[in-house]
């Protein structure tokens, strides 16, 4: 019997007011391990699906952080921030009362597919090595390149008055692909409708394939801490490939295994019965090894 540390998945629902560093801390505490770590950032006030790794299971992270994404989320269109966010500073004011759904709804679908957005200016994203929210904390004044992103739904709800005068609210539901800012969508969409607009409250309702469903808060993990073993874990966030005795030898030694159909693009998780051996991917005719978990 294998005396390893155990590794898998915590899939926590964080709370509003915490940063993801924050739950990784509570987390390291409640699994006995330094070696914990988090796929996806979620902003303070966000709340929702959060993925953590432990132990072996970190080497997950990566690949699961390029999932696709589920948010349910607040636009107030009326109002632009310096943060895109209620948490920031208010830059400027438009009525908004004369917007309709229709209007809205087409607006909104301009947003929609293969898209080019700047991210918000106290993302996390790095410009010279350091990230873009340091920088604009220490007064600096940044300029972020647009990127390529992927928006695969953008659905509005119906209008209704913001208890703010003047400023109109809508639930939103959308799903995108990694590196996609919803307070950037907010914000442009409000651009594109001549009033600006900013997020009012995120929630992220799923990270591939780990949803609500399966998510804990901190609080039941306190209580009766548990993790997805990564076995189900791979099995439940890659494509899978069941190998025969002598195929899964060679994945044990991290070989390429030529003329293998994966039958997949991207990372498919290989199997050897219930145990999961490796990620692979497809290279030509040859299935090659991208991370082996076992050996």
């Amino acid at each position: 019997m294998s005396d390893a540390p155990a590794s898998g998945l915590v899939v926590v629902d964080k709370p509003g007011g915490w940063t993801s560093h924050d739950v990784v801390g509570r987390t390291r505490r409640l699994a006995g391990t330094r070696k914990v770590g988090h796929a996806g950032t979620l902003d303070p006030m966000a709340t929702g699906v959060l993925v953590l790794g432990v132990n072996r299971a970190t080497r997950l992270l990566g690949h699961l952080t390029l999932a696709d994404k589920d948010y349910e989320a607040t636009v107030r269109l009326g109002q632009v921030t310096t943060t895109d966010d209620a948490e920031g500073e208010l830059v400027r004011s438009t009525s908004a009362s004369g917007l309709d759904d229709a209007r809205v709804a087409a607006a909104a679908l301009a947003h929609v597919g293969d898209i080019s957005q700047v991210p918000s200016s106290v993302s996390a994203v790095k410009i010279d090595g350091r990230r873009a929210y340091a920088r604009v904390r220490d007064g600096e004044t940044v300029e972020i390149p647009p990127r390529d992103v992927h928006v695969a739904r953008f659905d509005v709800g119906p209008l209704r008055p913001a208890d703010v005068d003047g400023c109109i609210d809508l639930d939103v539901r959308v799903t995108c692909s990694s590196g996609t800012y919803v307070r950037a969508l907010a914000r442009d969409l409000g651009e594109d409708l001549g009033v600006g607009g900013h997020l009012t409250a995120l929630r992220r309702t799923r990270v591939g394939g780990f949803g609500l469903d399966v998510a804990r808060t901190l609080d039941e993990l306190a209580v009766s801490f548990s993790m997805v073993s990564i076995d189900d874990a791979a099995r439940a966030a890659f494509p899978s490939l069941d190998l025969d005795a002598d195929t899964a030898r060679d994945v044990r030694f991290g070989r390429p295994l030529p003329g293998l159909d994966l039958g997949a693009t991207g990372a498919v998780a290989v199997f050897d019965g219930a145990e999961f051996l490796a990620l692979y991917e497809q290279r030509g005719a040859d299935a090659r090894p991208v991370a082996v978990f076992v050996g």
